[in-house]
């Protein structure tokens, strides 16, 4: 028997039916030992894995911008330290604010810092 390609696969089964496909589905499953929805969706999940992009991200300050005061007190809201700390650390910027923190979260820091007229980076 000859190899048929893609296309001519196809193009066979746009004559079929859907009980002729369905049939052709169930002896391809016994033939092979595999299910035809796990072999769909293994793809599938790698590929959702692959889109949501990293599962823990860092909060960068680049730059307080041009109120320092207001940045400080975000990252002092943000962080939870005392006013003190919080000077310190803006004042080494670029820092990290947060680490290892889910993307979503990152965001809503980000949101607060730029807020406050601060330039922040995601990583």
């Amino acid at each position: 028997m000859a190899k048929l390609n893609k296309d001519e696969v196809i193009a066979g089964l746009k004559e079929m039916n859907m009980v002729e496909i369905m049939d052709l589905v169930k002896a391809i499953e016994d033939e092979f030992g595999v299910k035809a929805a796990a072999a769909a969706a293994a793809p599938a999940a790698g590929a959702a894995k692959a889109a949501e992009g990293p599962s823990e991200v860092s909060v960068i300050l680049k730059s307080f911008g041009t109120a320092k005061v207001a940045c400080i007190k975000a990252v002092q809201a943000i962080t939870g330290l005392g006013l003190m700390d919080a000077k310190k650390l803006v004042d080494k910027a670029p820092v990290a604010i947060k680490e290892k923190i889910s993307p979503e979260a990152a965001e809503e820091v980000k949101k607060q810092l730029v807020a406050s007229g601060a330039e922040v980076e995601v990583k």
